[in-house]
């Protein structure tokens, strides 16, 4: 499968509507990147249960920004909706297919109850920090 470039007008329809979707961050000036695109070409080719996507960094600032891309190339991993993984830093092939591996091997139920956690504990925490204040 090839790989589909993402813009903020269709981030949210692919990666909602997809399970697994891999994500390169790149920019056209960046050499490190263009080392990394045919890896991440080739990959997409190996696994064409997957959807490998690329956001272009100049091109779509509001994305990258939104998603917090400090360093590009960035690869990032959402699975059902959740960003499971995201490295600064040109992968390697071995390495790439290491991280496809441990994100399919991802128990997605703990993965959730996890993230539901970590929300209900901020949650706690900012609500603690209310009381404080207003006392």
């Amino acid at each position: 499968m090839s790989t589909i470039e993402l813009t903020k007008d269709n981030f949210d329809e692919i990666v909602s509507g997809n399970d697994f979707v891999l994500i390169d961050f790149w920019a056209e000036w960046c050499g490190p990147c263009k080392q990394f695109g045919p890896v991440f070409e080739k990959s997409s080719e190996t696994h064409e249960d997957l959807v490998f996507a690329k956001v272009d960094t100049e091109a779509q600032p509001e994305l990258a920004q939104a998603l917090q891309i400090q360093s590009i190339p960035t690869v990032m991993i959402v699975r059902e909706n959740i960003a499971v993984f995201a490295q600064p830093g040109a992968l390697p092939a071995e390495a790439l297919e290491d991280v496809i591996g441990q994100a399919r091997a991802l128990d997605m139920d703990e993965v959730r109850a996890s993230v539901s956690d970590a929300q209900q504990a901020e949650q706690a925490q900012g609500e603690q920090g209310q009381q404080a204040q207003s006392s």
